[in-house]
């Protein structure tokens, strides 16, 4: 049978312990990316055009976050695949 080695402390110093003021942190949240002015998503194919994509839904690329409503610049695929999933709105 495994023994605990630990001891346990005495209610008094508990009691004190617990009557202290703790400063507690918390973790800082990761922050995000305005969106940027650029093609966004998989890379465009040489030759090809970029096309404007009205997003229908919240929608994170690359780390930022896009609102409904944004505008972002994509390449004719990623547009496709967007409007396939429901992200983006129909051209």
């Amino acid at each position: 049978m495994a023994t605990n080695p630990t001891t346990k402390k005495p209610a008094a110093a508990a009691a004190e312990e617990s009557t202290t003021p703790v400063a507690e942190t918390t973790p800082a949240r990761s922050v995000r990316k305005p969106a940027p002015e650029v093609v966004v998503g998989p890379a465009l194919p040489a030759g090809v055009d970029p096309v404007h994509v009205t997003l229908a839904h919240h929608h994170t690329i690359d780390g930022t976050d896009y609102s409904p409503g944004a505008q972002i610049l994509v390449s004719p695929d990623y547009a496709h695949r967007l409007r396939g999933q429901g992200y983006a709105a129909p051209a």
